[in-house]
């Protein structure tokens, strides 16, 4: 039925303070490199650890409360903040942008559609939990597939707005000639829904033979079968495929329709 045998997680490893600091001696380390070298890089290198350290801190006390609640309204509230603030990352990741927050419409109708649809159909079919908004597999879930799909839509949304910018005179001309605006676009359209799949690709064709996927290597550490984390881990990967490709295609297709209008042309002045 897809949920984890609780047997499966009796060896945990329990990290206390002085495990953390061990590792943390790491992050010293580089950034000790970094005064001896000159790199300049040592203050973003600490900062960015403390940072981090205080971001998943907070992060874990919330999910703490939320779990321990096992609330519908509290897993909603949590996910829709966790959309809300990919969506606002595929807003601003692209060079350029369209007039008036239309990236910010895109992204959040994109990654709205696409993650949700995803997740939703992972816990009704495959996981199953009980009840199936147990915020243990929904929040999660939820998190590793907006990776996928933020970098599937910025990266699409990114190289569609640069190829319109660059090749304007070229996609104008096509227009003169008789083209209707999709057919002057569709190259452009294509090779960008491409460009934002190619990182859930190389991801799929790197997995058990260059790398180990997270989620999977996490498993293994919590002491399932290999055999099951590998399916779930499969079965991760199929998910972030298909939102990926959702996000990437959603993206392009309505940033397409946003620079043009009803009488075919190519409206280049709504990017700023």
């Amino acid at each position: 039925n897809g949920r984890w045998n609780a047997a499966s997680v009796m060896n945990t490893v329990h990290l206390d303070l002085v495990d953390v600091a061990l590792a943390a001696l790491l992050v010293l380390v580089n950034a000790g490199a970094s005064l001896i070298l000159r790199l300049r890089l040592h203050r973003q290198v600490l900062w960015a650890a403390v940072r981090m350290v205080v971001q998943l801190l907070l992060v874990g006390l919330v999910l703490r409360l939320v779990f321990r609640a096992a609330s519908p309204s509290a897993t909603l509230a949590i996910v829709a903040l966790m959309i809300a603030a990919a969506a606002r990352e595929v807003a601003v990741r692209p060079t350029r942008r369209l007039k008036r927050a239309g990236n910010y419409r895109i992204g959040a109708l994109v990654v709205g559609l696409s993650s949700m649809a995803t997740v939703v159909l992972a816990l009704l079919t495959a996981i199953r939990p009980q009840p199936w908004y147990d915020p243990r597999y929904a929040i999660p879930l939820m998190g590793i597939v907006l990776g996928s799909v933020l970098n599937s839509a910025s990266l699409g949304l990114d190289v569609f707005f640069e190829g319109v910018t660059a090749g304007r005179a070229a996609i104008e001309a096509q227009l003169a000639l008789g083209a209707t605006i999709h057919q002057a676009l569709s190259e452009l359209i294509r090779g960008s829904i491409r460009r934002g799949m190619i990182p859930i690709i190389n991801q799929m064709s790197a997995a058990g033979i260059i790398t180990l996927p997270g989620i999977m290597t996490g498993q293994l550490l919590a002491g399932m079968d290999p055999v099951e984390a590998v399916k779930y881990q499969i079965l991760l990967l199929f998910l972030l495929t298909g939102a990926g490709g959702l996000a990437a295609a959603g993206a392009v297709y309505l940033a397409a329709r946003s620079i043009t209008d009803v009488r075919q042309r190519l409206r280049s002045d709504r990017l700023e």
